[in-house]
C-alpha cells in the first residue's frame, strides 16, 4: 500500500506540474499588459516599465517560468545576498522558511509554496484562497451530501419499482438533471424561489453566509442562504447518482449470490440493503467523489449567480481585472484538491469492497 501511495503522489506531482506549465504559458501569451492595467491606460512608459521590473515581467518568459516553479516548490534555491537579483531570498515574502544548506551566495530553503501577491489588492494569493475556500467547501459538501443521500434513496426505489410509472418518472428526472446547464438552473431557481415565491419560501437570491446582529454585534451563520445554491449545484450529481444506483443495483440483484440469499429466507430489505446495495456502491462512490472535486472547481457560475463569496467568485473577479496570480493560484489549488480526492477514492474502494487491493 505504501508503494502504491508513493506512486500516486508522484503521479499527482506530475499532474500538478503539467497544470502549472499550461496555465503559466497560457496566461503569459494572452494579449494584455498586466502592468498597464495596474497603472491605467494613461500611465507613462517609465512607470509601466518600473511596474514590470517589480513584478518580474521584464524578464524572458522562460526565466519567469523557472522563477514561478521556484516560488511554488517547497524546496527552492535563492540568492542570499544580492537584493537586485531576480532570485533574491526575501525573508518577508517567503516567511516561514527554513534554511537547508548554503553554498556561497546560494541558499536552499524549505518553505510553504508561495503563490505570490494579487496585482490589484496586493494581498497574498494564499490568504485570498484561504478566505474563500471554506465557503466553496461548505457549498460543495452540502451539495454532494444532498446528491448522495437523496440520489441513493431514489435509485434504490427506482430499482425496486422497475418499469413502474415511478421508475419511468425518476429516469426522466435523471435525464433532465444531467442535461440542464448549471448556470441556467441557477438563474431559474433563483428567480423562482427567491423572487417569485420569496414571500412563501423566505429565501434570498443574494444571501450572505454570515450575518451580524444589529443589537449585539454578534456574528452568526445563516445556513438558510445555503439552500438554493446547494440545491442548484447538486442537481446534476443527484441525477447521475440516481441513474447509477438504479443500474448498478439491478445488475447486482441479478447475480447468483443474491438468489442464494433469497433462498435462505432473508427478507427483501436484508437482501437489497445488506447484500445488494453495498456491492452496487462502487460506481456510485466513483461518481460522488469525482463530482465532489469537480463541484469545487465548477461552482463558478452558481457562486456568481447567488453572490456566494467562494473561489468561483474570486476567479471571476480576477479574470475581469486580469489579476494573473489570483487566477493561476486558484487553478493550482483546485488541481491539488482534485489529485488528493482521487487518491482518497482508491482507499474508500478498499473499505467498500474487500476484493479491491491497492497494488
Amino acid at each position: 500500500m505504501l508503494n502504491y501511495l508513493i506512486k500516486r503522489l508522484l503521479y499527482g506531482i506530475l499532474v500538478i506540474w503539467g497544470v502549472t506549465t499550461i496555465i503559466f504559458f497560457l496566461f503569459n501569451i494572452l494579449p494584455g499588459d498586466a502592468a498597464r492595467m495596474l497603472m491605467g491606460q494613461r500611465a507613462d512608459i517609465s512607470s509601466v516599465e518600473a511596474i514590470k521590473k517589480d513584478l518580474g515581467l521584464d524578464k524572458p518568459v522562460l526565466v519567469q517560468y523557472l522563477n514561478f516553479l521556484n516560488d511554488l516548490s517547497p524546496v527552492s534555491v535563492h540568492n542570499a545576498s544580492d537584493k537586485n537579483s531576480f532570485w533574491y531570498f526575501n525573508r518577508e515574502k517567503y516567511h516561514p522558511a527554513f534554511r537547508i544548506f548554503s553554498v556561497g551566495n546560494t541558499v536552499v530553503v524549505f518553505k510553504k509554496p508561495y503563490l505570490r501577491r494579487s496585482y490589484q489588492s496586493k494581498r497574498e494569493v494564499s490568504s485570498i484562497i484561504a478566505e474563500a475556500f471554506p465557503k466553496t467547501l461548505l457549498l460543495a459538501t452540502a451539495s454532494i451530501l444532498l446528491a448522495m443521500i437523496t440520489g441513493i434513496v431514489l435509485g434504490v426505489v427506482a430499482a425496486i419499482k422497475k418499469d413502474t410509472p415511478l421508475d419511468k418518472f425518476l429516469l426522466v428526472f435523471s435525464s433532465f438533471g444531467m442535461s440542464i446547464p448549471s448556470f441556467f438552473a441557477a438563474i431559474i431557481i433563483a428567480w423562482l424561489f427567491a423572487y417569485v415565491l420569496a414571500d412563501y419560501t423566505g429565501l434570498q437570491m443574494f444571501g450572505s453566509l454570515y450575518s451580524v446582529d444589529d443589537y449585539t454585534g454578534e456574528v452568526y451563520v445563516n445556513l438558510k442562504n445555503l439552500i438554493l445554491p446547494a440545491v442548484t449545484l447538486g442537481i446534476r450529481p443527484l441525477a447521475i447518482v440516481v441513474s447509477l444506483t438504479r443500474s448498478s443495483l439491478l445488475d447486482v440483484l441479478s447475480q447468483d449470490y443474491i438468489r442464494t440469499a433469497k433462498a435462505k429466507g432473508l427478507s427483501n430489505f436484508s437482501v437489497i440493503i445488506g447484500h445488494g446495495l453495498r456491492n452496487a456502491l462502487n460506481p456510485v462512490i466513483t461518481a460522488i467523489t469525482g463530482w465532489f472535486a469537480s463541484l469545487m472547481a465548477g461552482a463558478v457560475f452558481v457562486e456568481y449567480v447567488f453572490d456566494w463569496k467562494g473561489i468561483g467568485v474570486v476567479i471571476v473577479d480576477a479574470l475581469e481585472k486580469y489579476d494573473l496570480p489570483v487566477i493561476m493560484g486558484s487553478v493550482l489549488f483546485i488541481s491539488v484538491v482534485l489529485v488528493l480526492v482521487n487518491i482518497m477514492v482508491d482507499f474508500i474502494y478498499t473499505l467498500l469492497d474487500p476484493r479491491v487491493r491497492l497494488g
